[in-house]
């Protein structure tokens, strides 16, 4: 406002008004500033989990099922299939095809996988029907992933080195020598994911560290999934993944992140890494749902 000011030739009015302008925006900001000094020296060490120790439940060595997204994917859901099959640890490998359209499923099924279609459209759908049909087996462990070759299965023995400590390991693609040259992350989906995960990890105050908000690479445990299940809402479409945290830390879930590698996709992006203004928006719904409630993120298909 000094500018306009200036141009006007000054006047007691208008810097009364400055003074006013400085002071109400000053209020909030430093407002803002005492309550996160007061949850930071204050109540972080309360928020804290009570254990003394850090935690270690060692897993058995068995397999663990791997379950994958697929919509429209044929031209790379088979080469996706067979990697994560080769995977030793690996016993089976579930596709859940969202009403996909192309020859997703019969590639699938000709690559080893078990092959289920979603009819209800919409990402939160599908990965919801991944977890109801991967706790209809055995294993201990859970993977869940996309088909797209963004990700690639011998990133599951980093997953398995933090099991122990976790009831779900996320995968995180903020390490810089990890990434393809070019990926669907931009620069603002980038910072985007990390402002959100940053968010939510403000939310549950000393429970996780979160940098990666919006990674569809993660392990869970069998009996975690199986708490959580109830408290998560399929209708949730692109959001998906902060709705899944956030319902996970909610429910005392420990989560750790683990660096994982990020690949370039192999065919054309549906979801929220389309281009930046859609990740604008999905990422705004994912601050309303973090910060108000996640009711109404009703499914809009892909």
């Amino acid at each position: 406002m000094a500018i306009p000011r200036q141009l006007l030739g000054g006047g007691p009015r208008l810097l009364a008004f400055n003074e006013l302008l400085v002071w109400y925006s000053g209020v909030p900001v430093m407002l803002g500033l005492g309550m996160a000094l007061l949850d930071l020296f204050v109540l972080l060490s309360r928020k804290r989990s009570p254990r003394l120790e850090v935690r270690h439940h060692p897993i058995d060595s068995g397999g663990l099922t791997v379950v994958l997204t697929a919509y429209n994917d044929e031209d790379s859901i088979a080469d996706a299939v067979r990697d994560f099959r080769s995977h030793p640890r690996v016993s089976e490998v579930i596709v859940v095809s969202n009403n996909s359209v192309d020859r997703t499923m019969q590639r699938a099924e000709l690559a080893g996988a078990t092959v289920v279609n979603e009819p209800q459209s919409g990402y939160g759908r599908c990965v919801f029907r991944c977890l109801q049909e991967a706790l209809t087996r055995d294993s201990e462990l859970v993977v869940l992933c996309e088909g797209d070759r963004t990700f690639r299965a011998y990133d599951i023995d980093k997953f398995l080195a933090y099991a122990p400590h976790a009831d779900i390991v996320l995968g995180t693609r903020t390490v810089e020598r990890l990434r393809a040259r070019r990926t669907q992350l931009s620069t603002f989906m980038y910072y985007g994911n990390l402002f959100v995960g940053k968010l939510l990890e403000a939310k549950h105050l000393g429970r996780s560290t979160i940098t990666d908000v919006g990674t569809t690479y993660k392990m869970c445990r069998r009996d975690a999934l199986r708490r959580l299940m109830p408290h998560l809402s399929p209708a949730v479409n692109l959001e998906f993944n902060a709705h899944f945290l956030d319902a996970a830390l909610s429910q005392g879930c420990d989560i750790v992140e683990c660096p994982i590698t990020f690949h370039a996709r192999v065919g054309i992006s549906k979801g929220g890494n389309v281009n930046n203004a859609r990740a604008l928006r999905v990422g705004l719904r994912m601050l309303v749902g973090i910060t108000w409630s996640w009711n109404g993120m009703l499914s809009n298909g892909h």
